[in-house]
């Protein structure tokens, strides 16, 4: 079987076995390395076959886990769209840029950014689909397949009462939008998404200069609908959410805050089950578009000189700790897949354990592509990490959220088998919360450890790690988000706002 064949058969693209190396990577070459990045939204990692789930079926996905690395605990650096993708598009953690929820932008159009970097080392940025950005913006990107990113951005949010716990009557009418079905926004999105890239791979000829292409995808992000026969596949097989009695009254206020304001209080048991039915359906029915990406570029001139990434921008609750959705820091919505395929320089099967994040990524995309980054960029390259396991590399991820339906905004630092997560204080009556999770001893995150006599140095090391690594208390930050929230954007052509008293 020769290469393309192989190629064809496993359903992905990769650089060709006698490739040299890219200038980024320590050596020259005329022909640098393509690099596609497929990034979907609101992937939890544990739905997916690769991470060790037995029971959802992701085979395009495990094939290119087969042929790559899989990097077993990365994390978003805000689990929620907007700033995600906004830290992920400029290389720094989302309270550098104010990319506080999804009614932000970064702080000019031509802000320093990925596409921006590449674009300078002789690629072609090219973005198709979804990456949630202000219709005026693209940062770099030349995009394809459509408008797709005509979002008007205000840079307004706010912030609820920490006494108000009062239950909101009703349920979330995203619970209304379970069932099964073969249209919605999110299926019309991505077959849209598919079609253009499939397109652009097969009509991209060899010789031209190398891409960086961000496919955008939008499942498995709810409305949770998909065609009916994804849905059979999962009835009664997957399990129910693991809450323990009196774990959800000893939530952080911040939590208790979300499961009030997004209307996910006492789901019925039906409700929950279907739903996490379907996201396990449409989770499929991705890894299915995914797979048409795949074939199309082992079909493509570009098959034998393209590094594939996949990725997702946060993770999906679940109804795991009573929360659906994301905007939490527990594993479920905060860690994210990650899977980098060459196998030019890097075997297959492989797993990376320590910590990581999306700005990390980001490093390393630069690197493949030999791109200069600003000095004043987060993250790390993980190059010579994926060249040599054994590598000394930080073990450490961060991830920030000041968004909407919270008290107060809070942000997490993992380390090890650790994880701490600090909470702001609401205001001069509700003091900072603390949460310390022992990943290995207990991977619910059902046993807070913060309070423990035997853990008071551990928080301490940890906050003191989280400080040094954002650049600032979040106390400060949490006083920098609200003063913007409440600042809002001047757009072009628009009157100043008075503001309020």
């Amino acid at each position: 079987m020769n290469r393309r064949d192989f190629l064809k058969r496993v359903g992905l693209g990769s650089v060709s076995l006698t490739l040299g190396m890219s200038a980024g990577l320590g050596g020259q070459t005329a022909r640098r390395p393509n690099i596609l990045v497929i990034m979907s939204d609101e992937h939890n990692a544990g739905v997916l076959g690769c991470y060790g789930n037995r029971i959802i079926q992701t085979p395009h996905l495990d094939r290119l886990a087969a042929a790559g690395t899989v990097f077993q605990n990365c994390y978003c650096n805000s689990p929620l769209c907007v700033p995600s993708r906004l830290a992920f598009t400029s290389g720094k953690y989302v309270s550098r840029v104010g990319a506080w929820n999804n009614a932000c932008w970064l702080p000019s159009a031509d802000y320093p950014s990925l596409p921006g970097i590449m674009n300078a080392a002789g690629y072609e940025s090219i973005l198709c689909g979804k990456m949630h950005y202000d219709a005026t913006c693209r940062y770099g990107f030349r995009e394809i397949g459509g408008n797709m990113n005509n979002d008007v951005k205000t840079g307004r949010g706010n912030r609820r009462p920490a006494d108000d716990l009062t239950p909101t009557p009703g349920l979330s009418p995203r619970f209304e939008e379970f069932h099964a079905g073969d249209s919605s926004s999110i299926l019309n999105h991505d077959r849209k998404v598919t079609a253009a890239t499939v397109e652009f791979l097969q009509n991209r000829r060899a010789g031209e200069k190398p891409f960086f292409l961000l496919v955008g995808y939008l499942a498995p992000h709810f409305p949770l609908t998909v065609p009916q026969e994804y849905w059979d596949r999962y009835k009664g097989k997957v399990p129910m959410p693991t809450i323990p009695a009196g774990h959800l009254e000893s939530l952080p206020r911040n939590y208790k805050h979300l499961r009030l304001g997004f209307n996910v209080e006492d789901a019925p048991e039906d409700v929950v089950r279907k739903g996490r039915e379907l996201y396990y359906g449409l989770t499929q029915w991705l890894d299915d578009e995914i797979g048409k990406v795949l074939g199309s570029l082992a079909g493509s001139a570009a098959a034998d000189n393209t590094v594939v990434i996949y990725t997702t921008d946060h993770g999906e609750n679940m109804g795991e700790h009573g929360l659906w959705w994301k905007n939490a820091l527990y594993e479920h919505a905060a860690r994210v897949p990650l899977i980098v395929s060459w196998p030019a320089r890097w075997q297959g099967g492989q797993r990376r354990l320590g910590a990581c994040s999306l700005v990390d990524a980001v490093q390393t995309i630069a690197a493949i592509g030999g791109a200069k980054v600003p000095a004043d960029w987060n993250g790390d390259s993980m190059v010579k990490w994926l060249d040599d396991p054994q590598t000394r590399w930080k073990d450490l991820a961060v991830s920030e959220y000041y968004a909407h339906n919270i008290a107060s905004g809070y942000a997490m630092i993992r380390q090890g088998r650790f994880k701490y997560v600090y909470h702001t204080p609401a205001d001069a009556t509700h003091p900072a919360e603390r949460e310390l999770y022992d990943l290995q001893a207990d991977p619910g995150e059902f046993h807070n450890l913060a309070s423990a006599p035997d853990q008071k140095g551990r928080v301490e090391k940890m906050h003191a790690a989280l400080v040094r690594e954002i650049g600032e208390e979040p106390d400060r930050t949490e006083q920098r988000c609200r003063a913007d929230y409440q600042r809002g954007y001047q757009r072009p052509g628009q009157k100043p706002k008075k503001r309020a008293s």
